[in-house]
């Protein structure tokens, strides 16, 4: 009963009187068939512009007019129909069955790809769903679209009807979902893959800031979007992204010139159908913008007869993705047998015979009035295409015409596949539905000519790499060379592989062009980003000191180690330099002279006292302690030399102990002189008890205890916590500080605060004694040396603490030079000048009573 409905309501709408009725009108849309047992349907841009007419209302709408004859695609129509010649000539795939196809020319237009996809399901110029009107044939699927844009409008319809579509240039990701696109097939990968190998050329070429130029549809911003993703996530900034399109008006592509010349970007990732950008790129020539490298994704195909001259020297020096091909045997000489008159059924034939002539048919066959033909080039059918075919079809790059190729491939093994049932389950050709076609598709596997074999993945996508194609303009001719191949599933080594050598870049880059935003941060700068900017715009900083950046842009600055420093440029780090008080540099060879000398100076004292220690001023001044103290003093300059040089456990242990216990035995000599000093002036009363301590007993003992003391002081130093030779890496910037660490600086302390309690008690002992009678009062004299001393050291202590290295030794050796100086001056250099210089003061009668002195 339905069927009858169907075949009623046919004949209804067939009335054109009589009764009331309506129908829809056919557009004239441009289609060829070929007949055969079995045809597949093509859907393929031709021509590469339509021309939707105004809406009047007051009219008869027109259909979209086809305009812009394209031979890059039309080589793809030739691909397919060379492949069905193929097959129906092979013994051996689908014998006994002939192909056939019907075509139809999209125009590049959505309304006419679905318009088109309708009328080859239905059989009829006027779509009618649900009804087969194929009367001998039927359709067993489609090839097309070439572009995303115009696949998914066809993938939805078809996928309603279970009617097989296999692309052979969509590569937009979104078909791959098979929910909403159950039977759209396609001989090219997604734009997946293409998306990371676009990312990986501009890294490769150290390219961070580009700008970006995409269809103004919704597979061109998708695509975009997924592009510009990729290539952040690469290192690399968006300088811009414009949309572009056949339809914008002059106004609109003159503002994304304006774009395009104000940037910085001198490379443009260019995600659109090659029509689309047409106009665009002779605009760029007209304002010499010729200084800008395309990056072209696998939806621009790189076509000889469709860019004018001018448009072609925009694109010298593009780099281009292009699926990769196999070998087409036999295609050269299938596109040389190509003749209008000969082939006058083949679709598109006299069109395409005047664009690759440039030449114009006559409209009446038996024209002969030349004055109609003046400046007219006629077509004779006489011209000879086989010298014009490798610049008119660029047969170097067969991209998508290959694919297209595999699509009629991929139908026949399908088909031959179900044909295999007949055996089993009957089936014949006729029986045979679109979505049994789908089924065996997407489980069929075939061989390639390559050899290799193909099949379709879940996603019903054809595994595929890509080529990487340079656009060589070269003596004002074009010339497309492959310069290397992106192959996604590379599981071992590069993926990416680029002959760079074979890459002519255009007028303006000699070189590899540079795209940034700023200049480079060379090493020892790092990156910062500047405010409101995107990451690839920012400025140079220099390192701190202590850091380096040994890379090109580093983002920041990394500390060296603690025994290393940072260079003058801050681009290494380099060993720190190891300070310490050497005997080889200036202030060492200065202090070294400076305790020689004092040393020789005291010991000739020494001398001096010996010689004459029978005089009256030697023996008043208490012989045995002037011996003690100026051994001691020799000590004291000559410990200066412990200080200067390489620190080792030695020294270390050696330095400080020896200081603090010869220091002190000088000190507890002061002292006891002062006492003796006092107790002489005391022990002149009669009867006084204090005439006995005048003897040698209580310098010695004064010495002696004091000396034990210091002593056991410095020896619980080094049973605890001894001195010890130390790399100080974090006193210094870009030095380390080789010294002697004090182990616990209590013990240095406790011990240079004995020796300051000795000194304090000497110069209270001596100001109080310093105004006793006598011509040759010597508490005067060491009042005086201990004042010098105590402000000596207690300068130290700041000195000490402020200072760092080797000038906190230099430091430390002035002071014991400085304070030992003093008590050797103030003491025993008064005597010698009199002993020396005045020996007519080196009398009893001028020093007074020997008793009074305590004169042994």
């Amino acid at each position: 009963m339905t069927k009858l409905l169907r075949v009623l309501l046919l004949l209804l709408s067939s009335l054109d009187e009589g009764y009331p009725s309506c129908s829809l009108r056919p557009w004239n849309i441009g289609s060829f068939s070929q007949t055969g047992d079995v045809l597949i349907g093509g859907l393929i841009v031709v021509h590469s512009r339509y021309d939707s007419p105004e809406l009047t209302f007051q009219s008869e709408p027109q259909p979209p007019s086809c305009e812009r004859f394209h031979v890059r695609y039309y080589r793809d129509v030739l691909g397919m129909m060379f492949a069905i010649k193929e097959i129906n000539k092979s013994p051996d795939l689908l014998p006994n069955i002939t192909l056939g196809f019907t075509l139809f020319d999209s125009c590049m237009s959505e309304l006419q790809a679905v318009w088109g996809a309708l009328s080859l399901v239905s059989g009829t110029k006027s779509p009618i769903l649900q009804y087969d009107c194929h009367v001998s044939s039927r359709i067993i699927g489609i090839i097309g679209e070439t572009m995303s844009a115009l696949s998914l409008p066809v993938a939805r319809v078809l996928g309603v009807l279970h009617y097989p579509q296999i692309s052979h240039g969509a590569s937009s990701s979104s078909l791959s979902d098979k929910v909403n696109f159950p039977s759209f097939l396609r001989t090219v990968s997604t734009n997946m893959f293409q998306n990371i190998a676009l990312s990986q050329i501009i890294s490769m070429f150290g390219w961070t800031w580009v700008g970006m130029l995409v269809v103004d549809n919704d597979v061109g911003e998708q695509g975009g979007q997924v592009i510009r993703n990729e290539i952040e996530k690469s290192g690399s900034c968006m300088a811009f992204l414009e949309k572009i399109h056949l339809s914008f008006s002059m106004k609109q592509i003159q503002r994304v010139v304006n774009v395009i010349k104000k940037s910085s970007a001198n490379v443009i990732v260019l995600h659109s159908p090659e029509a689309h950008v047409k106009v665009l790129l002779d605009e760029l020539y007209d304002q010499e913008v010729f200084e800008k490298i395309f990056i072209s994704s696998a939806s621009f195909t790189i076509t000889p007869g469709l860019f004018s001259l001018k448009a072609w020297r925009v694109l010298n020096g593009t780099i281009g993705l292009m699926p990769s091909t196999g070998p087409m045997p036999e295609f050269h000489d299938f596109l040389q047998s190509l003749h209008p008159l000969r082939n006058s059924m083949y679709p598109f034939i006299q069109i395409f015979w005047e664009v690759a002539f440039n030449c114009t048919w006559s409209k009446r066959e038996n024209d002969t009035d030349p004055s109609e033909s003046d400046g007219i080039n006629l077509c004779t059918g006489e011209e000879d295409i086989k010298e014009r075919i490798p610049h008119i079809f660029e047969i170097n790059d067969l991209s998508y015409t290959y694919h297209s190729y595999l699509a009629v491939y991929a139908y026949a093994h399908a088909l031959q596949a179900l044909l295999k049932c007949q055996t089993l389950r009957g089936c014949n050709l006729r029986r045979i539905q679109p979505w049994q076609v789908l089924n065996s598709l997407k489980k069929t596997q075939f061989r390639a000519k390559t050899g290799d074999w193909m099949s379709f993945d879940s996603n019903s996508d054809l595994s595929a790499s890509y080529d990487i194609m340079t656009i060589q303009i070269r003596n004002g001719n074009f010339q497309l060379v492959k310069v290397g191949t992106f192959n996604p599933r590379e599981m071992h080594g590069n993926k990416i592989i680029i002959n760079t050598s074979s890459i002519l870049w255009n007028e303006k880059n000699p070189g590899v062009p540079r795209s940034a935003c700023t200049d480079s941060c060379r090493p020892g700068y790092r990156r910062v980003t500047r405010q409101g900017q995107p990451l690839c715009c920012f400025d140079c900083v220099a390192c701190s000191a202590g850091e380096v950046s040994n890379d090109t842009d580093a983002a920041k600055c990394l500390r060296c180690p603690n025994n290393e420093w940072s260079s003058e440029e801050r681009d290494r780090c380099v060993p720190k330099f190891v300070e310490f008080l050497s005997y080889e540099e200036p202030l060492g060879l200065i202090l070294v002279s400076s305790a020689i000398i004092f040393s020789i100076t005291a010991f000739f004292i020494l001398l001096v006292f010996i010689k004459y220690r029978e005089t009256t001023i030697v023996r008043a001044t208490n012989r045995e302690l002037s011996y003690i103290l100026l051994v001691s003093l020799i000590l004291c300059f000559l410990c200066c030399l412990v200080f200067i040089g390489r620190p080792s456990i030695f020294t270390c242990l050696l330095r400080q102990t020896l200081f603090s216990i010869v220091f002190s035995i000088s000190i507890s000599s002061v002292l006891a002189k002062t006492i003796m000093v006092t107790l002489a002036f005391k022990a002149t009363i009669p009867n006084s008890p204090l005439k006995k301590w005048l003897g040698p007993r209580i310098p010695r003992s004064v010495v002696g205890l004091c000396s034990v003391m210091q002593t056991a002081i410095c020896s619980a130093w080094l049973l605890w916590a001894p001195p010890f030779p130390r790399m100080n890496t974090e006193s210094g910037y870009n030095k380390v500080i080789f010294e002697c660490h004090e182990g616990q600086n209590l013990f240095f302390y406790v011990s240079l605060g004995f020796m300051g309690f000795l000194a304090l008690v000497s110069f209270l002992a001596a100001f109080l004694a310093r105004n006793l009678p006598g011509s040759f009062n010597e508490a005067k004299h060491i009042t005086f040396s201990m004042l010098v001393f105590c402000s000596v050291w207690l300068s130290f202590i700041p000195a000490n603490l402020s200072t760092r290295g080797k000038y906190t030794v230099a430091v430390q050796i002035f002071a014991i030079l400085a304070s030992t100086a003093g008590l050797l001056g103030c003491i025993f250099v008064p005597k010698c000048y009199i002993t020396l210089m005045k020996p007519e003061r080196n009398t009893q009668q001028y020093l007074g009573s020997n008793k009074r002195f305590g004169i042994e």
